[in-house]
């Protein structure tokens, strides 16, 4: 098995037309995932590369089967592109998209909670992937190996260095998510490591966080609660300084809040094996499993 996407994962692609919609769409569809069809207003009608162009998602579906959005569409215009694809019907929004206002963000997630059943992973996420099976976004499946381990990362950058770890030491992964770091994310840690306990494929899992808010600690709680199988972390920012956002818009440290050292103290303290470098990711997982 494997969460959220399989091989029978249907994509449709939200700015296939534009240069990043493309170029990663194209290497999905190499890679074996299905990409069915991209949307452009204007554009129906057309094709890239014996992929059909249609003027909405409703169409594409409608036409296609797709039942996952992949969105690459410019900030401005990102909410409107996600909301149309939830309502759609697609069961699954990646949103790559950077940049989003807050905002836009926050009204996003309360749609979606209120008024549809989609997930939405992201925004300014690097997707998901399902070695052997499929590949929702940018991550590089070069480095990714069938297995049992799953990895879930608020840092994209983090997710491949993780991913390349355990490659490395012939440790294969059943999922690899990256959730994002924007203050108000679609899919949490919560559930992710949810779906990961639930799956027979996945044996152990990898979890990477950072500094600013409060998802690992949350994380750290459902972990002691509801997990079952081991969990190595490794928590970015340890030494950044409190009141300065480093790198995501999230990841912001308020006071005693969202410090490094009280991610990790929390997790510790649920029975996670908590690394001080991402290097010893692999190792770490090679001596639990």
């Amino acid at each position: 098995m494997s969460i959220f996407i399989d091989k029978n994962t249907k994509v449709v692609v939200q700015g296939l037309t534009g240069r990043e919609g493309q170029f990663h769409a194209l290497r999905n569809r190499d890679y074996g995932t299905q990409v069915v069809a991209g949307t452009r207003p204007g554009k129906g009608g057309e094709e890239i590369q014996g992929i059909p162009i249609f003027n909405t998602v409703e169409e594409a579906i409608n036409a296609t089967g797709a039942n996952t959005a992949m969105t690459f569409v410019p900030p401005a215009f990102a909410k409107d592109a996600v909301l149309e694809a939830a309502i759609a019907g697609c069961n699954l929004i990646v949103c790559i998209t950077e940049g989003i206002p807050a905002k836009d963000e926050a009204e996003m997630y309360d749609i979606l909670k209120n008024t549809t059943n989609a997930m939405l992973l992201g925004p300014n996420c690097p997707g998901l992937i399902s070695p052997g099976k499929s590949n929702v976004g940018i991550m590089p499946h070069e480095i990714t190996k069938e297995g049992n381990v799953g990895v879930v990362s608020r840092s994209g950058t983090l997710t491949y260095q993780a991913v390349h770890e355990l490659t490395k030491l012939n440790i294969g992964q059943s999922t690899c998510i990256g959730i994002g770091g924007d203050p108000v994310p679609g899919m949490s840690f919560i559930d992710v490591l949810d779906a990961f306990e639930k799956d027979e494929q996945t044996n152990a899992i990898v979890m990477i966080g950072e500094i600013g808010g409060s998802a690992e600690e949350e994380a750290a709680e459902f972990i002691k609660n509801n997990i079952s199988k081991p969990v190595i972390s490794y928590i970015a920012g340890v030494t950044a300084p409190p009141g300065k956002k480093m790198g995501h818009a999230g990841a912001i440290v308020s006071g005693n809040k969202g410090t490094a050292k009280a991610k990790i103290e929390a997790l510790t303290e649920a029975g996670v094996k908590v690394v001080k470098n991402p290097t010893q990711i692999g190792k770490a997982i090679e001596d639990v499993i």
